[in-house]
């Protein structure tokens, strides 16, 4: 039962739906970069883990990617953030975050760190 639970549970998927559909433009761009295995590792949106739904998630590379708004700088965002990236660490996934901002105005700076997580 736990391991259903886990990975992309099914109680969470309207929230997943919610959020691809509600998808910022900054999500948006970046996911123009990630999809269709252009980084030659398949990343999927708002996949969850546990109780926590993930921007993007690379399965194969164990690596999640979030994109952070100005209220990620909230005192009470940041201690979740930090338990989140944590949480994440001790299940063997790297979490990479970036701000909404750098997206905008540095989307290939973003992409080289990204792909330096990735397999070759």
């Amino acid at each position: 039962m736990w391991k259903e639970f886990y990975y992309n549970h099914k109680s969470l998927k309207p929230r997943r739906r919610q959020l691809r559909n509600d998808a910022t433009a900054e999500e948006k761009l970046l996911w123009e970069y990630l999809r269709k295995k252009q980084l030659g590792v398949k990343f999927v949106r708002q996949y969850s883990v546990a109780g926590f739904v993930l921007d993007f998630f690379a399965p194969e590379a164990r690596l999640s990617i979030e994109l952070d708004g100005v209220y990620h700088q909230e005192p009470g965002q940041q201690i979740y953030d930090n338990y989140r990236t944590r949480y994440l660490s001790s299940a063997d996934i790297k979490e990479l975050r970036f701000a909404n901002s750098d997206v905008v105005n540095n989307i290939d700076k973003i992409i080289d760190e990204i792909k330096l997580f990735l397999p070759s």
